[in-house]
């Protein structure tokens, strides 16, 4: 592998890579929040570059965001929430002078296409709403006030679609809109609600759900336990995808298929579907960014969203809640609801999401051009509400089988966090809105899915 010698500025132009450079910036943001150095900005500058030399594809050239993302990556998974916040800051005046030409302002949070800056932002969204640990959200459950929770984190994910639809309508030539992300981190909804924005904007829309293209269950792979595997695309019938995109983009009507969970069986030649030259096609998918889904379409017809359940709320003086723990439970009570699966199925089959997320969806994260946080601050009282009845059966059945270790320790991780957290009461539940997220999972939503 060749050593990165030289950096590639906004303008085209290249130019000397200086690891000093990096070191002084972290040392700036470092003062500014009042850090003592210590050698504190050396070490960090210095993972900085060792990421770099060894992550870079040989011949490439990095860019300046590029670098700028990687300094952002290190200083929040080390730990220097405040730095970080001071170096975020520093690149968003700096991006205001590039682009007006002088300190005037842009809504804040605009274009966020960097999952480090979300976190912070979600934190200090969470502070600000009272709602970043147990204690504080548990004193929101049974008070008469949830409501104003809800209402608050509704607006704040509603704020985010708005942006990615406004970056849809300004990117010129495109026909597909993949709504992408892990499993249960409302893909679903946020396709409804981003077409419903769109469509507002004169632009008509095509939603086609890669859920109805799944094989029958029979044809999944299983594993060692006889649990079959929806979480790869090889569940996915992908020639018949590939046909149909390309037909839809040609003009052409297909008849969708449609899947029943039920019974674990594709039923073909359905639903008529047509994309005219005026339409846009809409896809929620789990595997939306890997690039076997949509190989028979160019790229550049494509604009991509990535969604993930970006929580950030920790028990007082604990670690975050893991953001894959949160889409367990909602899987849970969905699967639960809707899908003919117990929580005990649920939680034993997600092995396979997990490895799947690491193969089929983080890889391709840097080909996206729009990142959603999917997370509600309001949501863990509501899921433990319908789930927490399950558990002690629940980890019991697993404590049984000593070979089921990746399950045993979830389903303990999960009961841990869930007994820690108040579970919302009926009347908490009726200020769910209709249109909400979480009524994807919970039950009673008003959208159309």
């Amino acid at each position: 592998m060749m050593p990165v010698t030289k950096i590639l500025k906004r303008d085209g132009s290249e130019v000397a890579y200086q690891k000093n450079r990096i070191e002084t910036a972290i040392g700036k943001a470092a003062k500014a929040v009042g850090e003592k150095d210590d050698g504190l900005a050396e070490r960090l500058a210095e993972r900085v570059n060792d990421l770099l030399q060894n992550n870079q594809p040989t011949g490439s050239t990095p860019t300046v965001e590029e670098i700028q993302d990687l300094v952002e990556q290190v200083l929040m998974e080390s730990g220097h929430a405040l730095i970080s916040k001071a170096y975020i800051l520093y690149r968003y005046r700096r991006s205001q002078m590039r682009r007006r030409g002088d300190l005037g302002t842009m809504e804040d949070g605009r274009r966020v296409t960097i999952p480090w800056r979300l976190l912070w932002e979600t934190l200090a969204w969470n502070s600000d709403h009272d709602c970043d640990n147990f204690e504080r959200l548990n004193s929101w459950v049974g008070c008469g006030r949830f409501g104003e929770l809800v209402a608050a984190g509704d607006r704040q994910f509603g704020r985010q679609l708005d942006w990615a639809a406004e970056d849809i309508f300004e990117k010129q030539g495109i026909r597909l809109v993949f709504v992408a992300g892990p499993s249960s981190s409302g893909k679903t909804t946020t396709t409804t609600k981003i077409g419903e924005r769109l469509a507002k904007r004169g632009i008509e829309l095509v939603t086609m759900n890669l859920d109805n293209y799944y094989r029958d269950l029979e044809s999944h792979p299983k594993d060692e336990y006889g649990d079959y595997d929806y979480e790869t695309p090889g569940a996915l019938d992908l020639p018949l995808v590939n046909e149909h995109l390309e037909r839809l983009i040609a003009g052409e009507m297909i008849l969708e298929p449609r899947y029943d969970f039920q019974t674990g069986r594709q039923i073909l030649d359905q639903t008529p579907l047509r994309l005219e030259r005026n339409q846009l096609l809409l896809l929620d998918s789990l595997h939306g960014l890997h690039g076997d889904v949509s190989a028979s379409i160019p790229d550049e017809l494509k604009f991509r969203i990535y969604i993930e359940t970006f929580s950030q709320i920790r028990p007082k003086g604990g670690r975050f809640v893991r953001w894959t723990d949160v889409r367990l439970l909602r899987r849970m009570v969905r699967d639960k609801n809707f899908r003919n699966h117990s929580p005990e199925l649920t939680l034993g089959h997600w092995h396979y999401v997990r490895r799947s997320e690491m193969k089929m969806i983080v890889p391709f994260l840097g080909s996206v051009d729009f990142v959603v946080n999917g997370s509600l601050p309001y949501e863990l009282p509501l899921l433990k509400k319908h789930v927490w009845s399950y558990f002690p059966d629940l980890v019991a059945h697993y404590e049984a089988q000593p070979e089921r270790q990746d399950a045993i320790i979830r389903a303990r991780r999960v009961m841990d966090v869930l007994e820690q957290i108040k579970p919302a009461t009926d009347e908490d539940e009726a200020a769910v809105p209709g249109n909400s997220l979480l009524r994807e999972f919970i039950g009673g939503s008003t959208l159309p899915y």
